[in-house]
């Protein structure tokens, strides 16, 4: 038989942290093999150790069930998180995603790129469609999932606190018609669910078990350890009216106070439901389900039913869940008010939920996203590893036939050898005339490329007021335009500069007569004309002819 999916959730409440191990049974549904929890410290002057303390915590409870090493689901505590639920027109998926994008960068009340965000569409039944945001800032999730995997576990899914009690309830009372009320009363807030067949909202309310014990500690005037003690001990929520009170006053005394809080908390429920009537268009609620570790307070489900005269009853997150046989059921029952998020967590692994926000870490993004490309990267290794093999095979064999192809060439060679010998002789005797014959044959070239250059230069004289007195060549000079740019480079233009010397008649062009002959030698593909070493004489009223002077750089080095 094999072995059962083993699924584990994590509750990171404010005052307990539980861990749950779950087996899906073999129809699909869940089965509670295994469960743990451990208190924290509940005076909020240790606030800032909290996440510390739910690490060891979580540590010691991971340590003693072995569970070193196993994925996790965990949810953040709604008061951790910004939730927002927008109402938007019915577009197309793709439409809504950019919306729901700009939607979070106005609702967010920080900036978007310090928060981690996710959202769920909900679909209303109407032509309106319901986003549910929720956000954290990315440094207080990193230091949350950095606690959970610290304690040895790997994160998998981060869900939100009211969002897995959702889940949970969508589960075990799927026959609930009209709105449902769930009242999750923790340590420092109060969350409230209402539950619609095609609508969900949640609001926080910053009323909790802790705001009890700091007006009994007050009031008493003792530690908050104390009070929280006394709570426990003698504490019940005041039936108030005709009810006589206890005949201890103390007791009746912190009786009184907890019905105050609870007075309290019920004006802010009340306030919630007529928002969500008004702003949200959702309906009375028919029924009210109370969970959470302060909910089990005596007289706690009778306070609230006289309150808002509707019937109340204690959430059972297990109505549908199997119980292991290595558990004791009377002791989980007496927990399961507590146990709605670790169900609604584990929920996540076996099928498509009503919700599914996931507040992963980027950290957690990048292990998700390696892990779904490993077999893939695992695939492209050994495909590479099989095309280095094949290519192996190849060239091995490729080898022995060139060796049996070069063994063949050897033969045929060795008569070729002598006669290789015979013409490298050949060769020498070649190459010895042809030094020989070099001086002879540059001459004859010289020779014609100087008749060129001439008839080139001739070519582009004007016919009038202009003549040449003398070509000559002159020692070669740096370019001034490397020069410049390379002070240390002693090297210098290796090619011949030919200066060309003339003289120019007063005419109607004056000095641009030699200014157009200029531009005409500039366009021979023989030689360039140096600019910055002409000279030109300007006109004047004592001479009849005027000199000038131009340096023709040759394309061509030639022996003088």
């Amino acid at each position: 038989m094999a072995a059962p999916n083993r699924i584990f959730s994590l509750d990171l409440g404010t005052q307990t942290v539980g861990i749950a191990e779950f087996h899906t049974g073999k129809t699909g549904g869940l089965v509670l093999a295994n469960y743990r929890s451990t208190g924290l410290l509940a005076d909020p002057a240790a606030d800032a150790s909290r996440l510390a303390q739910a690490r060891i915590a979580t540590s010691e409870m991971v340590g003693a069930s072995g569970l070193k090493g196993q994925k996790v689901n965990y949810s953040i505590s709604a008061q951790s998180v910004f939730t927002r639920f927008v109402k938007l027109p019915a577009v197309g998926e793709d439409q809504a995603e950019q919306i729901v994008a700009f939607e979070a960068q106005q609702n967010v009340p920080f900036p978007i790129d310090e928060v981690v965000w996710d959202y769920q569409l909900v679909d209303t039944g109407t032509p309106e469609v319901e986003v549910v945001l929720v956000a954290i800032k990315s440094d207080l999730l990193d230091e949350i999932n950095g606690a959970v995997e610290d304690s040895g576990l790997r994160a998998n899914t981060v869900d939100v606190s009211p969002m897995a009690l959702y889940n949970a309830f969508r589960y075990n009372y799927s026959d609930q018609d009209g709105c449902a009320l769930l009242i999750d009363i923790g340590a420092r807030t109060t969350n409230l669910i209402f539950v619609e067949p095609k609508k969900v909202f949640s609001r926080s309310i910053a009323i909790g078990g802790s705001k009890i014990t700091e007006a009994i500690a007050k009031d008493f005037n003792e530690p908050f350890g104390a009070a929280e003690e006394r709570k426990k001990q003698d504490g019940f929520v005041s039936l108030g009216g005709a009810y006589s009170d206890p005949d201890d006053p103390e007791i009746a005394r912190v009786s009184k106070m907890i019905r105050n809080s609870m007075t309290r908390l019920h004006a802010e429920i009340s306030r919630s439901i007529s928002f969500y009537r008004s702003q949200q268009h959702g309906s009375q609620p028919v029924r009210v389900f109370l969970c959470g570790g302060s909910a089990t307070l005596p007289y706690m489900r009778e306070f609230f039913h006289e309150k808002l005269q509707l019937p109340v009853e204690f959430f059972n997150p297990l109505r549908n869940v199997a119980i292991g046989p290595n558990l004791n059921v009377d002791e989980i029952g007496r927990q399961a008010h507590t146990l709605g998020e670790v169900v609604g967590l584990a929920l996540r692994n076996i099928g498509s939920c009503p919700m599914e926000l996931n507040l992963r870490p980027v950290s957690l993004v990048k292990r998700q996203r390696m892990a779904r490309q490993k077999p893939f990267i695992i695939l492209a290794g050994l495909c590479f590893l099989m095309i280095l093999a094949a290519w192996w095979v190849y060239f091995d064999h490729a080898t022995a036939i060139a060796n049996e192809e070069v063994a063949k060439v050897e033969e045929r060679l060795a008569p070729l050898q002598s006669m290789d010998g015979k013409m490298k002789a050949v060769q020498d005797a070649k190459k010895k005339q042809e030094a020989l014959a070099a001086p002879l044959l540059a001459a004859v070239t010289d020779r014609g490329y100087w008749t060129e250059i001439i008839n080139d230069i001739n070519s582009r004289l004007p016919e009038d007021y202009i003549w040449i007195v003398s070509l000559g060549l002159q020692e070669a000079k740096p370019n001034a335009s490397t020069s410049s740019s390379a002070k240390n480079a002693p090297a210098k233009d290796p090619r011949p500069v030919l200066l060309l010397q003339g003289l120019y008649l007063e005419n109607p062009k004056n000095a641009q007569i030699v200014v157009d002959f200029i531009e005409k030698l500039k366009a021979s593909p023989l030689y360039e004309v140096r600019e910055d070493e002409m000279r030109r004489a300007n006109p004047n009223d004592t001479e009849w002819a005027f000199d000038y002077s131009v340096p023709l750089v040759l394309k061509t080095s030639i022996s003088h």
